[in-house]
């Protein structure tokens, strides 16, 4: 199979044969061409890493040759739908905008397992997970790799009570990175601490064996602490206990990566506080990855607000160092896991870092002294102060039997909010139990001793000879269980969006085929209460189902509410039955350029009513912007706030071929009426029969334009060359006409 740019991903042949399937990578992969200059467009980037085959660059790239330079850091986007054939849907989404680590965390080893896999449900409100969802998304993964030129990193989570199991199936099917911190399981979710590091030992060994990175958990601490810019010291040493923990399983040091977040957010003085801690883990763990989080405790339903906080995080990856950046969306606050957002957070990350490419060659942080010095070193004293006192009251068990991981205290504060474990307690105790004598586990990636050398001397460094093979060496051995729910899978999900993925139907969604879900910003004159519930009645007239407010914001507390709802669309639209105009097609410059050399032109411009803008007008004739002078037209621009009578007098005084109108302002529809205004006047005049007059703007539409009685009507995007082509063929038009 090879995927093609203009057609639709087929979930159908993924699933074909997937019994059959096996990865054809094991690994974490790193982005290559990092730390060499490279020449993109007229450009020259620093930071950057090697470009992909195909991909989509970011909106504004149209102005700079549609390039698409990649930052040096591995881009993260956690997707997390719950239904797999979706998800793949958004994995080449979130690819072809640079993606290429991607977190599965409701449809893979989810961190809620409380019990063993294989159709065992995550947790409350979790879902069944069947290897054929990993299995899936690992292939479908392949494919995606070929389309867009990079291998992609298929990530989840290995914690809860079956991390070891979880491992072992992420090695078997080509997982490339996993969360793994026994920490998180006994300080978030009661899980005994003996057990705990138990199986973390068994499945950081496993993850081992497949060079599968893995990302700890500390940062959970401060993005659930109620002070979390007093938790830092203990964030410190969770980092260490996890890490060096795995060093000595035999981790490499380069595949472990340390979950940073940065402790605050505005209206904070964020930068003072989170741009220390930074710079103290960073010179702390200097052997480690970095891999970088926006914090989502302070992340409410605002995506302005999410997202100012996220470029202010990157800054903090551009002074100290990011080799993962991971980008969150407010789907937390919401509830509204859109496709949009991924997007959105993927494209915050590579612009604002493509953006500040080259900063550190011309910025540096104050790192002697000062305040941030000062901080750094408070900081790491701290830290080490706390890790030394752990020891001191017999290591990390104890410490969490008495409280020393806090929620408000800046080490060596207390404030009896410490996450109290016992030793003897939580889910899981008493399940660990001493290996008999006799104990041979004949598999490759096993932790501790295993007895193996009664059987076979050449078997200990290679057990799984006594046995022709564990799972890793014969995937043959696999035994594949589908999925056990016969009313929820995946065939019966896709029978019931057949009509939209095999006829011209569609729908529009938000994270699931056919959900028909829509999203719409409203602004209502009125206070918070009244507006959250006028709005849901406004969705309901509006005639959508199932509407909910996701996002309010007061504007002022008696003057108004900003809303955002969404709802769900009763009904399908047909593409074949939609009227769609021709795109317009674009003459080359040089036949421009010779038609107007035969057949001189002369337009009029400015822009109408009490407008000032001219910026967009003066890109449209400017030569030294590739506007419609550099092919000969002669223009004559009258300047801004032009009435439209003086427009079309000075177009009759000059013999003009044509009228520019450029009409920004949009209040009570003024670009619509100073359009049909334009209209009648040269009517009246008697010439309008032998002008042409073409209106442009970011509001403006050409349907709505041509209904005005104008010629066309240009909006965003527009260029001279657009327009010199309009007024070619339009003149060539009235010319046969008359």
């Amino acid at each position: 199979m090879k995927l093609r740019p203009n057609e639709k991903l087929d979930v159908k042949n993924i699933l074909e044969n997937l019994q059959d399937y096996r990865p054809r990578r094991r690994g974490w992969h790193w982005r290559e061409g990092v730390g060499e200059k490279r020449n993109i467009g007229k450009f020259t980037y620093y930071d950057s890493s090697q470009s992909l085959e195909q991909s989509q660059p970011l909106p504004s790239a149209h102005y700079f040759d549609n390039i698409d330079p990649q930052p040096d850091s591995v881009i993260t986007t956690e997707i997390a739908s719950g239904r797999f054939e979706d998800d793949i849907r958004r994995m080449r989404m979130a690819a072809w905008h640079g993606a290429d680590h991607l977190m599965v965390i409701r449809t893979a080893g989810q961190s809620h397992f409380d019990g063993l896999i294989e159709g065992t449900p995550q947790g409350i409100g979790g879902i069944p997970i069947t290897r054929k969802q990993v299995r899936a998304q690992r292939k479908a993964l392949d494919l995606i790799e070929d389309e867009v030129g990079r291998p992609i990193n298929y990530h989840s989570y290995v914690s809860g009570v079956a991390g070891p199991e979880i491992a072992v199936m992420f090695a078997e099917e080509g997982v490339n990175g996993a969360h793994q911190d026994p920490q998180y399981n006994v300080l978030y979710r009661n899980i005994n601490m003996i057990r705990s590091f138990v199986d973390a030992a068994v499945a950081k060994k496993v993850m081992t064996w497949a060079d599968m990175a893995q990302i700890d958990g500390a940062h959970n601490a401060n993005a659930t602490a109620r002070e979390a810019w007093k938790v830092m010291p203990e964030l410190m040493v969770q980092h260490a206990i996890n890490s060096m923990y795995s060093v000595k399983i035999g981790m490499k040091k380069e595949n472990i990566c340390l979950s940073t977040v940065p402790p605050t957010a505005p209206p904070a003085p964020c930068m003072r506080i989170d741009l220390p801690y930074a710079v103290a883990l960073r010179e702390l763990f200097k052997d480690y990855r970095m891999r970088a989080q926006q914090n989502t405790k302070y992340m409410g339903s605002s995506t302005r607000e999410a997202t100012v906080t996220h470029t202010l995080n990157l800054l903090i990856s551009k002074l100290t160092r990011a080799d993962i950046q991971s980008t969150i969306t407010p789907d937390e606050g919401r509830n509204v896991p859109w496709h949009i957002y991924n997007i959105e957070g993927t494209n915050t990350a590579k612009q604002a870092l493509i953006g500040m490419d080259g900063l550190t060659e011309m910025v540096e942080i104050k790192r002697d002294k000062g305040e941030l010095a000062n901080k750094v070193r408070e900081l790491k004293e701290r830290a080490i102060l706390f890790m030394e006192e752990m020891l001191q009251v017999g290591g990390y068990f104890k410490a969490v039997e008495e409280g020393f991981f806090v929620d408000s205290g800046y080490y060596p504060e207390r404030n009896g909010d410490g996450i109290v474990r016992k030793i003897d307690g939580g889910i899981g105790v008493g399940t660990v139990y001493e290996r008999e004598n006799d104990y041979m586990a004949p598999v490759t990636a096993h932790f501790g001793y295993n007895n193996i050398q009664q059987y076979d001397e050449n078997a200990i460094d290679n057990p799984s000879i006594l046995i022709q093979g564990c799972t890793f060496e014969a995937p043959e051995k696999i035994v594949y269980i589908d999925e056990l729910d016969e009313t929820d899978n995946v065939n019966v999900r896709l029978e019931e969006t057949k009509e939209l993925r095999e006829t011209t139907q569609i729908k529009p969604e938000m994270e699931w085929q056919g959900d028909g879900i829509v999203q719409i910003t409203l602004f209502i004159p009125t206070e918070e209460r009244t507006a959250e519930f006028a709005a849901i009645e406004i969705g309901k007239k509006l005639g959508l189902e199932d509407v909910e407010v996701i996002h309010k914001e007061i504007m002022q507390a008696a003057e108004g509410t900003r809303i955002e709802l969404k709802g769900r669309v009763p009904f399908t639209i047909d593409t074949s039955t939609l009227i769609i105009p021709p795109k317009p097609e674009i003459m080359s410059e040089d036949e421009i350029r010779k038609e107007i050399n035969n057949h001189p032109m002369k337009i009029v411009a400015g822009t109408v009513g009490e407008d000032e803008h001219s910026v967009g007008l003066r890109e449209i004739i400017d030569i030294k912007h590739g506007g419609i002078e550099g092919y000969g037209i002669e223009c004559y621009y009258l300047g801004t706030s032009v009435p439209v009578e003086k427009l079309v007098d000075a177009a009759i005084e000059l013999n003009a071929d044509a009228i520019l109108a450029s009409t920004i302002i949009s209040h009570d529809d003024i670009h619509y009426k100073s359009m049909k205004r334009l209209h009648q006047l040269c009517i009246e005049k008697g010439v309008r029969d032998r002008i042409i007059i073409a209106c442009g703007g970011t509001q403006v539409s050409n349907e709505l334009a041509v209904e005005q009685g104008v010629d066309a009507g240009f909006g965003r995007g527009t260029k001279g060359i657009h327009v010199a082509t309009f007024l070619v063929k339009r003149r060539r038009e009235l010319l046969n006409e008359n």
